[in-house]
């Protein structure tokens, strides 16, 4: 297996998905913002810096090959009620919760699509909206969108997009541990063509 590469490696679910790939020999390359991601091959690159993203993933495909699995689990997330951001701001939450996506996707799974396998998985949230956490609630939206369009253009070529939507608070010893969390990333991606879930929720 070539492996997996998980953007956005923070401490809870993209470190949890990093042990998880990595329990099952495969090897996993972790893109963040500092290199510091025990386990993976790491490589820093900013999601909202479309060349360095980009680069990063050169990079990993130069080293590891081209992956069987690309999760995409960067996010920047914020507590904000509706008109308390600046146009700037819900541009910013935006680039990272969507745009980086759209680039990692774009940069990898025509060339997943031509092998004819792989697994894409993209982190969602927020199943309904909350006044409280407007940015997120928007943006969470979008990425479900995201996949559904990517699942239309990809899934006839082999390729099973999903998204994992986390219902709370990730924390271990809850109901959203990030390692049963991980666990369900796994199965999507060992799921036969037959048995594919396009939205999974947690």
């Amino acid at each position: 297996m070539a492996g997996a590469i998980v953007i956005g490696t923070g401490p809870g679910i993209g470190a949890a998905v990093v042990r998880r790939f990595a329990r099952e020999g495969l090897a996993v390359a972790a893109i963040a913002r500092t290199q510091q991601v025990p386990g993976a091959l790491a490589v820093a690159a900013d999601v909202t810096d479309e060349a360095a993203l980009t680069a990063a993933l050169d990079a990993i495909v130069e080293r590891h090959g081209l992956p069987d699995v690309l999760v995409y689990n960067a996010a920047h997330i914020q507590s904000d009620r509706f008109g308390a951001l600046t146009a700037r701001q819900h541009l910013d939450a935006y680039a990272v919760n969507v745009v980086g996506a759209i680039t990692a996707v774009a940069h990898l799974a025509p060339r997943m699509a031509e092998r004819g396998t792989g697994t894409i998985i993209l982190t969602g949230g927020m199943p309904k909206a909350l006044p409280e956490a407007t940015s997120l609630s928007i943006t969470k939206a979008a990425l479900r969108a995201l996949a559904e369009l990517l699942a239309r253009e990809y899934a006839p070529q082999g390729i099973h997009v999903a998204t994992v939507t986390v219902a709370g608070a990730v924390a271990p010893g809850t109901a959203y541990d990030p390692d049963d969390i991980a666990d369900r990333y796994w199965r999507l991606h060992t799921q036969p063509p037959s048995a594919w879930e396009r939205h999974v929720v947690h």
